[in-house]
């Protein structure tokens, strides 16, 4: 019987960088031709990195895409299959590509476009209508790409083609529960075409997605024989032997807060540094949503490349200021602390003679704290011009539904760490780092939450329960549910009319928030695109 060793190439690729990704394959071919494999598995799109977004509506991208391609088949120390665009007869196509012998061997064209959460390929691609089959060492392979094996129809075909094993190129981003559905999904095609099945997902941060790999095989009874690592680049050899998958190693699964954890620290990692950035400067506040951005930042960076800055103003509680050096001192980090009660006081005597004879609520409400946060946001965005660090955002999801940040002050930052983390999921990453090492103060965790722009402020002056807030929010925002829906799960009609509220009118500021990482099925960025000018009266 035939036998096949497929070397799996779990890759951190960059989108655009065409050379430095073929080097990343040619290393990862390197190690796979060392071990004795016969044939490499990139993941989909490696060539160009994933996704490419508008890049591929340039014809010169394509162009570049095809000569990289060509050099890449000439220096292939091994058969490879490399995921890549194509422009082919007038048509362009999410690709995949046998790389053998120094020649474009045999392509396979992606045949399901998702289309749906943070992917437009509909917009980009031309749907691809054939099996793709490659032979090596007598063992037929069946080529398939992403969604291809979310959907019944393009394994079966593969099948039917004659393929002995299905091998898949993903670039299959993160979020919370991702690993699990993707294991269900392939069980299913498993079942529905007695084929084991290959899996070789991207890794690393892009933007606002993070790729966390978790490359896995599964034999023909659905049974899991490999799991490469999550989050990191790795090179797995896959032996096929006598029409079976032979057993391998199988790492070990995360908790759900490790997995957003890792995926939180990757995507800092990778923005600042596929960004060019030298370093990144955090803003606190004494709070846990400061506290835990600083934490991540400084696992994915190093405390010599992470800043903090504490901007106490007279409502900042001394437990506040203690908590912070606290906190910088476990990190090892530069601190600074910067009072801005002085710049308050401009601010008001500036403003004052324009605010004469207008309704006394107009200055007394939310003016004075709106500008406290517009003065830290200008501090640190100043250092940030200066030194050319990054400043890094600390609102969370809860905050981001619901408005409850300030437009030009604590808004203001170039990259948003846990714009997509729940209130109440802050907590729970935050006992999650301490496991590792107590950097966190206990006390940050354990006070009520408040913003500290008047006395004795809290946030559920203002805001029902986090527990609540975030059931709703969750329910009308990532579920789509009706408010009468939400309603008749047990939540206060009062509570669920304020948070939907709050949440549609708010829109308008989370069209100007920074860019941030998704974690959960749906963020506040790319697969989010309600328009801020809506009178659409929602079911009640």
């Amino acid at each position: 019987m035939s036998s096949l060793k497929l070397a799996v190439a779990q890759i951190n690729c960059t989108v655009g960088d065409l050379a430095g990704n073929a080097r990343r394959i040619l290393d990862a071919a390197g190690e796979a031709a060392a071990a004795g494999a016969d044939l490499l598995l990139t993941p989909e799109l490696a060539l160009c990195g994933y996704p490419p977004e508008d890049l591929l509506l340039r014809p010169d991208f394509y162009r570049a895409c095809a000569r990289e391609l060509s050099a890449l088949a000439a220096a292939a120390p091994l058969p490879m299959v490399v995921g890549h665009p194509e422009a082919w007869g007038g048509r362009h196509y999410n690709a995949a590509t046998l790389l053998e012998g120094g020649a474009v061997c045999a392509t396979y064209r992606k045949q399901r476009l998702p289309n749906t959460e943070v992917f437009d390929e509909e917009r980009y691609f031309d749907t691809g209508d054939a099996p793709g089959i490659v032979e090596v060492k007598g063992v037929r392979i069946g080529l398939a790409i992403c969604e291809d094996v979310w959907q019944p129809g393009a394994a079966e075909a593969s099948r039917a083609a004659g393929a002995d094993l299905l091998a898949t190129l993903n670039a299959s981003p993160f979020h919370m529960h991702k690993l699990a559905r993707r294991h269900e999904v392939l069980r299913e095609r498993v079942a529905g075409t007695g084929m084991p099945v290959i899996y070789a997902n991207m890794v690393g941060g892009q933007d606002e997605l993070v790729f966390d790999g978790a490359s896995f095989a599964l034999d023909a009874a659905g049974r899991l024989t490999h799991q490469l690592p999550a989050f990191e680049e790795s090179v797995a050899i896959i032996e096929y032997a006598n029409g079976h998958l032979l057993p391998g190693g199988v790492s070990p699964r995360l908790t759900l807060e490790a997995e957003v954890y890792a995926a939180l620290e990757l995507g800092v990692r990778d923005y600042l540094g596929k960004n060019g950035f030298p370093g990144a400067i955090v803003g606190l506040s004494g709070g846990i949503d400061s506290a835990l951005t600083l934490a991540i930042a400084v696992d994915a960076l190093g405390p010599e490349r992470v800043r903090a800055v504490m901007m106490p103003s007279p409502y900042t509680a001394q437990m506040s200021i203690d908590d912070s050096r606290e906190m910088v001192r476990r990190l090892g980090v530069r601190y600074d602390e910067i009072a801005i009660e002085p710049a308050m006081h401009t601010y008001a005597t500036l403003l004052e003679p324009l605010f004469a004879g207008l309704p006394p609520t107009t200055w007394a409400d939310t003016t004075p704290e709106n500008i406290q946060a517009r003065i830290r946001g200008m501090i640190l965005m100043a250092l940030s011009n200066r030194t050319g660090a990054i400043v890094l955002t600390t609102g969370n999801k809860s905050e981001m539904a619901v408005g409850y940040a300030t437009l030009y002050g604590d808004m203001a930052g170039g990259f948003a760490v846990i714009k997509d983390v729940f209130k109440t999921f802050v907590y729970r990453l935050a006992r999650h780092r301490n496991t590792i090492v107590d950097v966190i103060p206990e006390n940050i965790i354990t006070r009520a939450p408040s913003a500290e722009l008047k006395p004795d402020q809290t946030d559920q002056d203002t805001l029902p329960s986090y527990e609540v807030l975030d059931a709703i929010i969750e329910a009308y925002m990532e579920r789509d549910e009706s408010p009468r829906e939400i309603v008749a799960q047990g939540h206060a009609e009062a509570d669920v009319r304020r948070v939907v509220g709050m949440l549609k009118r708010n829109e308008y500021k989370r069209r100007q928030s920074p860019v941030g990482i998704r974690v959960s099925r749906r963020g506040f960025g790319k697969d989010w695109r309600y328009p801020i000018t809506s009178r659409y009266a929602d079911e009640w």
